[in-house]
């Protein structure tokens, strides 16, 4: 491998590193939200999967309704989860595309 061989992989790899910089603040930047029980559960990850927000309806604040409010918290975090790491796989798989890493499974 010569010396412009090494420099222009060096090169690739601090621009991929830019990129990938650059994808990390839009995930911070991006907000999912789910909802559950035709919206009385309500939460916002962010594409970091970091919490922001839950909100949950007063009528289902009550005691008969602590497994219903349980499961739809689940349900709602298991969503935005779910979408914000396909999120995420997306822009990654952008970035590998481009600067052709052919990453497996990307």
């Amino acid at each position: 491998m010569g010396v412009f061989d090494k420099v222009g992989q060096a090169k690739k790899m601090f621009e991929l590193q830019r990129k990938a910089k650059a994808i990390q603040k839009e995930l911070r930047d991006t907000l999912i939200e789910a909802t559950e029980l035709d919206g009385k559960i309500r939460v916002v990850v962010t594409g970091e999967q970091k919490i922001e927000e839950i909100e949950i309806a007063p009528e289902v604040l009550t005691p008969d309704q602590k497994r219903a409010i349980e499961i739809g918290l689940k349900n709602a975090f298991a969503q935005a989860i779910a979408r914000s790491q396909q999120i995420a796989a997306d822009k990654m798989k952008a970035i590998a595309g481009e600067m052709g890493l052919g990453l497996p499974g990307m």
